[in-house]
């Protein structure tokens, strides 16, 4: 037991839960635990880890016995390939999580999300908020993934409802230590876009990511909220920043060479990052949210952050 507001972590051995623990153990009057089956990989002075899968019936008697204030849920296991465990981690396990922390009587718990799940459709509007359907893909796993934990969030609100649930949807991740399916895409020698067709994207910085989901620790609004840097921006300025020189493919080559097909459609990715369709179809969106009620604004802007990645700030864009 402690005097401290006790917050907790799940996946504090991947990306971004040891970064938003350590993070967090900077700041004063919080208790701040880790749980996942392996510590962070650099360590994390202040820091109480606990080893442990959160399906674990012993996390549930541990987030009664601590009191806990916050759960941040960032243990989620981003594949681009259908499979029933990867489902069983990232879906059934958050909602497990979710029912444990009724019980236990957590008074808020954040989810990372991601805009993916709108969908990237020629019928877009221009800014999509909020209210926006939850079309995403399911072709990819963590797509899929995302949008069954946000639709059972939905239809299960009167379970949840003395939970204040916040669900952060942050645009493409990009930044030069993250692994995310904006920089495996970014980071191809040639990266394969589709000819005719040039999208505006959202980017956010990983440092953005980070502080947003410390703000929200610290801060807790329940809802949902869009989270991006300012400057959307058309996919071939996108490369000219990084500096790469695309290959361009017929869409229906494209779609054909790197799917396989199956009874329902084209189902299964092989080697492109991202889905094509996120590639084809703007999906870009509405940030009053984020700027109104978190009053939360990135340090960078999008074009800053792709600088970043890249390693050309400052410098004038390639010619491609």
């Amino acid at each position: 037991m402690t005097d401290k507001m006790v917050i907790v972590i799940t996946g504090v051995g991947d990306y971004w839960g040891a970064r938003l623990a350590e993070r967090l153990t900077q700041e004063t009057g919080y208790h701040i635990i880790g749980i996942d089956n392996e510590p962070p990989p650099n360590g994390a002075d202040g820091l109480d880890f606990i080893e442990a899968d959160i399906d674990n019936p012993l996390v549930a008697e541990l987030l009664a016995r601590e009191k806990v204030t916050v759960l941040c849920h960032l243990k989620f296991n981003e594949r681009v390939k259908l499979d029933s465990a990867n489902y069983e981690r990232n879906v059934i396990n958050t909602e497990k999580l979710l029912e444990a922390c009724t019980r236990a009587g957590v008074e808020n718990v954040i989810l990372r999300s991601s805009t993916a799940v709108y969908g990237a459709h020629a019928d877009n509007s221009a800014f999509l908020d909020e209210n926006s359907p939850l079309r995403g893909s399911r072709s990819f796993g963590h797509t899929r993934d995302l949008v069954d934990i946000e639709e059972f969030c939905e239809e299960n609100q009167d379970r949840f409802e003395e939970v204040g649930l916040i669900i952060y949807r942050f645009a493409n991740i990009v930044g030069r230590d993250v692994d995310s399916p904006m920089t495996r895409f970014l980071r191809q020698k040639r990266p394969f876009v589709l000819f005719g067709f040039d999208p505006m994207i959202q980017f956010i910085h990983e440092d953005d990511v980070v502080e947003a989901l410390a703000q929200g620790v610290m801060n807790p609004i329940p809802g949902v909220f869009n989270l991006g840097a300012d400057g959307a921006m058309p996919l071939t300025r996108v490369m000219r920043l990084v500096r790469k020189r695309p290959t361009p493919l017929f869409h229906q080559y494209a779609y054909k060479r790197f799917c396989k097909k199956s009874g329902l459609g084209f189902r299964r990715r092989r080697s492109q990052p991202i889905e094509w369709d996120y590639l084809r179809y703007p999906l870009v969106a509405d940030l009053t949210k984020m700027r109104e009620t978190l009053n939360f604004y990135p340090a960078y802007t999008a074009e800053e952050a792709l600088r970043d990645f890249a390693g050309t700030r400052g410098k004038d864009e390639a010619v491609i």
